[in-house]
C-alpha cells in the first residue's frame, strides 16, 4: 500500500516506521523542517526518538505536502487534528485517526473533527496499549482497528499486523476512541497518587473507579461496555497509567511532588493530551449526565482549584453503595 502518516512526533514516527518494515510505501509527514531534515539525512528522528534508526524505505516531508494514498493515517495530538485533516480534503479514501484525545472545544472524538471536515469518506480509529518506543524496538503489544464497516478495518488491520505488533478489528468506533482519549486522565491522576506518595492500594482504587466513570460516560454516547475491558480500554490504561514511557503519568507525577502544572508540561517537552482532555471530558459528562468525580477532581487539581491531596480526600469522603451505581 502507498500510506501517509501525518504527525512527526514519537507516535506518528514509530507507526510509520512499522508500516515501512511491513513493506509498504511510507511517507512521513512533519511540521518542523528540520526534523524531517534529519530523517532524511541521518535516518533517526533524534528529538523523539534517539538512536532509533528509521528503515530505509521510509520517505519524508512536511505537513501541507499531504497527496492521493491508499491510507493516511492522522497522528498528530487531538487539537491539531482539525487543521491536518484540511490538507487531506480531496485527497483523503481510506483514514485512520491514531490520535488520542478529544477535541478541546467541543468535545468531539477525533474521527468526528475528520468527518466534519473530510465528509463521508472511510474514517476509522487505531487504538491499544502502544508506547512508540516500545514499538520501534519490537517488544510486542497488541492494537484495536475500529471502522464503521468490518471490510475497512480488516485492510487497517493486514497493514499494521506484524509478528510484535498484534491487531484485533471492532465495530465499536465510540467506544475505541474513548477509550484512548480518557485513559490519558487517568494515567495523569494515577502519577498524582504516585507523586503524592500513596501506594498501590490507592492507584488500583483510583483506577477502577475511573473505569467505572469512563464506561458510565461511554454507554451515555452509545458504546459497548466490553470495548472497556479490551486492549483499547483497560489494555491501554495499564500501560499508560503505570510507565515512566507515559507523558500524562510523567505529569500527574510531577503535578503530585507539587510542581505547577506549566513547570512539569515545560519539564516533558511534549503534548500531554490527557490535560485538555480532562476538560472536555468533564463537559461531556454534564453534557451526557454522567456523573465523573474521579475525572473532575483530577480536572480540578489540573486547573489549580483543588490541590491534589485535597482532591484526594474529598474524594475518600464521598459516601460508598453499590459497586455499580451511578453516583
Amino acid at each position: 500500500m502507498t500510506i501517509e502518516v501525518l504527525g512527526s512526533g514519537s507516535w506518528g514516527t514509530a507507526l510509520a516506521a512499522l508500516l515501512a518494515q511491513n513493506g509498504h510505501a511510507v511517507r512521513l509527514l512533519g511540521r518542523s523542517a528540520a526534523e524531517i531534515e534529519d530523517v532524511k539525512t541521518t535516518r533517526h528522528n533524534s528529538r523523539y526518538l534517539p538512536g532509533v534508526e528509521l528503515p530505509a524505505n521510509l520517505e519524508a516531508g512536511l505537513l501541507g505536502e499531504a497527496a492521493k494514498a491508499d491510507m493516511h493515517v492522522v497522528a498528530v495530538p487531538s487539537p491539531a487534528v482539525r487543521e491536518v485533516c484540511q490538507d487531506l480534503a480531496g485527497k483523503a479514501t481510506l483514514t485512520v485517526l491514531a490520535s488520542k484525545g478529544l477535541e478541546p472545544e467541543s468535545g468531539r472524538l477525533m474521527t468526528q473533527v475528520a468527518e466534519d471536515v473530510l465528509g463521508k469518506v472511510r474514517i476509522g480509529a487505531l487504538s491499544g496499549p502502544n508506547l512508540a518506543v516500545e514499538i520501534v524496538h519490537g517488544i510486542p503489544t497488541a492494537a484495536i482497528s475500529a471502522f464503521p464497516l468490518e471490510a475497512d478495518a480488516e485492510i487497517v488491520r493486514e497493514a499494521f499486523m506484524c509478528r510484535s505488533f498484534r491487531v484485533y478489528n471492532s465495530g465499536d468506533v465510540i467506544g475505541v476512541e474513548l477509550s484512548g482519549a480518557l485513559k490519558n486522565v487517568l494515567a495523569i491522576g494515577a502519577g498524582m497518587s504516585d507523586g503524592l506518595g500513596f501506594g498501590d492500594n490507592t492507584k488500583g482504587a483510583l483506577l477502577s473507579r475511573g473505569l467505572r466513570e469512563m464506561m458510565r460516560l461511554g454507554s451515555a454516547m452509545g458504546a459497548r461496555a466490553d470495548t472497556f475491558i479490551g486492549i483499547a480500554g483497560v489494555g491501554d490504561l495499564f500501560a499508560t497509567a503505570s510507565s515512566n514511557l507515559s507523558r500524562n503519568y510523567r505529569i500527574g507525577r510531577a503535578v503530585g511532588q507539587g510542581k505547577d502544572l506549566q513547570e512539569a508540561l515545560a519539564e516533558i517537552g511534549q503534548v500531554a493530551e490527557g490535560v485538555q482532555t480532562a476538560r472536555a471530558t468533564v463537559n461531556l459528562a454534564a453534557k451526557f449526565g454522567a456523573p465523573m468525580p474521579v475525572f473532575g477532581a483530577i480536572h480540578q487539581v489540573l486547573t489549580g482549584d483543588l490541590p491534589c491531596r485535597q482532591a484526594v480526600s474529598l474524594l475518600m469522603e464521598r459516601s460508598t453503595r453499590y459497586e455499580g451505581d451511578s453516583f
